[in-house]
Formats: structure tokens, sequence, C-alpha cells
């Protein structure tokens, strides 16, 4: 099945709108940065040359060995049999991770101006630590994260009248037709199963086999494994590797906090951080971190040793618990203990949708799940997987608190719209219909039964 990306947008604009800086997609691996590459410009009718640093060893020579942006161009044209047009011809070059002086090279290719760029490559957070500092006018960037749960319902027969039914109900605060509700809250389960991972998500649409699913996913992994072991620093390969592995034990605990103690006794934050960050910069984790204080801006108190951990793939997640967690899932058994999966969820939401998330604690009023800027305010959120979701003492602690100026507080859980004085009642499938830098307006569109 072809799946529509959300990012598809951005790159034809990117194309259409002429703009002479270089792109890049970035992302972790196997979320579908080349892919959608190749998708947007084939159906754009673009004219482009793709050339991938893996598979063309030589382009990495041409780069090193060229004195000039003219070098480099006639270098690269001697790797396609197709010709390169002044003005007209598109350059895609992936894998750039193995080419760690790109972003200075593609500062001359764009100041030349014959051609335009597009750039793709997994584990750029960590091979390009300059990345992010290319210079103004050179390089814009975007990150590519798994599909999230409104990209996974194309594989339904949901359409796009009842998301903008769901989004109006989502921005007036009422409740959702209970029918919809109920369906949407069962594909939330297919959701949390399959996760957003493209080769998951197009196996399942066209077999619904679980296993399927489970053996993808631990393929994934194993990818992953593959690159803790080529980290360059010997002693911290390990470390990395004990991490990731730990993630989902933490997140059965009832905090979710990470206790370094569990990897090793007596682990201190600034032996592990590297490799924390590691994983954070290769996309595989998410970190939230603490807040010391619930006050905007959220950035000010921050504290990176103390922090939660998730996988960037809630189906990843659920792979790692394993066929009878999934089973659990998809039959409502009311014994399993998903917290952990609805938080994750809920961050790969968050996350994709440009969040900065923390999580506050406090000794006396027990801990919030996450706390998160929205709209120019402090808003915090509790996650809950079972039905005594109107038992939150420190979201009500942080409300009634008047120094913290809260406005609006959301509860995410397996329910419908209902709004209680400053606590508003989500269905946890509406964690990605907030935006963190939203202006559009939304049109409401007639939905017939």
């Amino acid at each position: 099945m072809e799946l529509k990306r959300k990012i598809q947008s951005k790159i034809d604009n990117w194309y259409i709108n002429q703009s002479n800086k270089a792109l890049l997609i970035k992302g972790a691996r196997q979320v579908g940065k080349t892919h959608i590459i190749r998708t947007s410009l084939s159906n754009l009718d673009a004219d482009f040359i793709e050339i991938n640093l893996i598979e063309n060893p030589a382009a990495i020579t041409i780069f090193q060995e060229a004195t000039s942006v003219n070098e480099i161009v006639m270098g690269l044209s001697t790797l396609t049999d197709k010709p390169f047009i002044k003005g007209k011809t598109v350059i895609f070059i992936d894998e750039v991770q193995k080419y760690k002086d790109i972003v200075t090279k593609i500062k001359f290719l764009v100041d030349e101006g014959s051609y335009r760029y597009i750039l793709s490559g997994s584990l750029l957070g960590i091979e390009l630590n300059n990345i992010d500092s290319a210079p103004v006018g050179y390089l814009s960037s975007i990150e590519m994260y798994p599909l999230d749960f409104e990209e996974f319902t194309q594989i339904t027969n949901i359409n796009k009248d009842v998301f903008n039914h769901l989004k109006e109900c989502f921005y007036k605060r009422k409740p959702v037709l209970k029918t919809i509700n109920d369906k949407m809250l069962s594909l939330y389960d297919q959701y949390l199963v399959v996760g957003g991972m493209p080769e998951a998500v197009s196996r399942f649409a066209t077999t619904y086999n679980v296993n399927d699913i489970l053996t993808i996913h631990n393929d994934i992994s194993n990818l992953y494994k593959l690159d803790f072991t080529q980290y360059e620093e010997n002693d911290k390969k390990l470390l990395i590797s004990n991490i990731y592995e730990k993630i989902p034990a933490e997140l059965l605990k009832q905090n979710r906090r990470f206790n370094l103690s569990d990897i090793k006794k007596g682990l201190h934050f600034e032996r592990v951080e590297s490799s924390f960050l590691w994983l954070k910069n290769a996309g595989v984790a998410l970190p939230v971190y603490n807040a010391t204080e619930p006050r905007i801006p959220l950035s000010l108190n921050e504290k990176q040793s103390l922090f939660k951990l998730y996988l960037s793939d809630v189906g990843m997640l659920t792979s790692r618990y394993g066929m009878a967690t999934k089973t659990m899932i998809l039959n409502r058994d009311n014994n399993l203990n998903n917290g952990g999966l609805f938080e994750n969820a809920v961050v790969t939401e968050l996350v994709s949708k440009g969040f900065k998330i923390y999580y506050y604690n406090s000794k006396k009023h027990g801990e919030l799940d996450f706390i998160i800027e929205y709209h120019g305010m402090l808003t915090p959120i509790e996650v809950k997987s079972g039905k005594d979701y109107y038992v939150h003492s420190a979201l009500d602690y942080c409300i009634n608190n008047k120094e913290y100026n809260v406005k609006e507080a959301f509860v995410f859980a397996n329910c419908n719209i209902q709004v209680q004085d400053k606590i508003t009642y989500l269905p946890i499938y509406m964690a990605g219909f907030f935006e963190a830098n939203s202006t559009e307006e939304l049109v409401v569109n007639q939905i017939k039964f």
C-alpha cells in the first residue's frame, strides 16, 4: 500500500516555491525518508538525480578531492546516465551521514546556484554534529517521524470528513458522536500494536497479521543495535545497548522515570549522559526531562539528570513486550498495565507536532505526567489508561495553585470529550490534534451518515 505522509506537502512546497536553500530530511532509520523524497519529486515530475553515498562511495571521494563546485558536479555526473540540466535538475544526495563535511560543501553548491539539492540520512544527530548550525540561508531541515495516528488511519475507511468532525469537536470541546468515538478508540488499539513504522503499517494493511509486525519491529531493533556496535567509543557501546534495552521495563514502573541504578548500582548521570544523548540524537529514543517548577519558560526549570525515556515509535515498544501484550491490547483486557504505552503514544504525537515535553514531580502532591507550553500558556497533561481517569491529585494541585496560572489542563484516556472546570478530558487519539505552532483555521465539512 502506498502510504501518504504529511511531510510530503513540505517537500512539495520546497520544490514548487523554488527555494534556493538545500533541503535536509532528518529522522531515525526506517521512517521512510528516502521513499517520501522519491515519491514527492516523482509526483511533481521533477527532473532529479539520486546519489546514495553508501551505494556510491565514489561520490564521497569526489566530494573529498574536488577543489571547486564544477569539479564536484562533473564528478557526480559520471555516476549516472541522466544528464545534469542547469536550472532544472534536483540532486538528491541520500545517506549523507557517510560524509561528515557535507554541510560545508552544500554551502558552496547552493551559492553556485546551477542546481537544487535535497539531502537525507540517518544518525545525522550523531554523525553531523554541526548540521543545526549550518549557515543561515543555505540549508533548511525537516524532522521526519513514524506515522502518527491520523496517518495510520489511511489504511482504514476513515475519511477526511470524519477527522474534520473530530477536530471540530476538539476545538469546540464538545463530545464526539459515540459511534465515531468508539470506532476511533478501537483503531487506536490497533495503532498501539502496529505503531507508525511504514513497513509495519503497510504489511498490516495487507495481511492484518500481528506476527508479521513483531518480526518487522525486531528487524528494525536489530538495525539499531548494529548502529550501537559501530559507535566509535568502545567503552560506551555497552551503555547505549543497556539503556535501550531497559526502556520497556522502566516504562512499566508507576512513575516511568528512568532509574540509572537499574543499569548499574551507583551509576551517575555524568557517566551515562553521552550514551543517553546518542539515543536521543539518533532518533531512537525520546526524552522527557524533569521541570523543577511548572512555570513558563519551562526550559529555565529543566533538570536533565532526571528524565523519562520513551521509544520513538509506540509499536516498537509494544513489540518489546511480546505477542501476549499485543493480544491483550486488541482484546481490551483490563488486566493489562498499558499506562506506559499510552504515555509513549502521547509523547510521540506531541514531539512530532513540535512540542518540548517535561514532567513535574512534587514530593507532597505526586507526579504530573507531562507539562508543555501550549498557546503560550503552561498546560499540564495527565495520561490515564484505566477507568479511574477522574483521579489526578497532582493535576488538581497544579491547577489550584494560582502562582502557576493554569487556564486549561488535559486528561487523555479511553473516554469522550468532557469539560469540568479547567480540566478537559480527551480521548487518547486526540493527542495528535495539538500543534505547537498552529495558525491554521479549521474548515469543517458536513458528515453524512
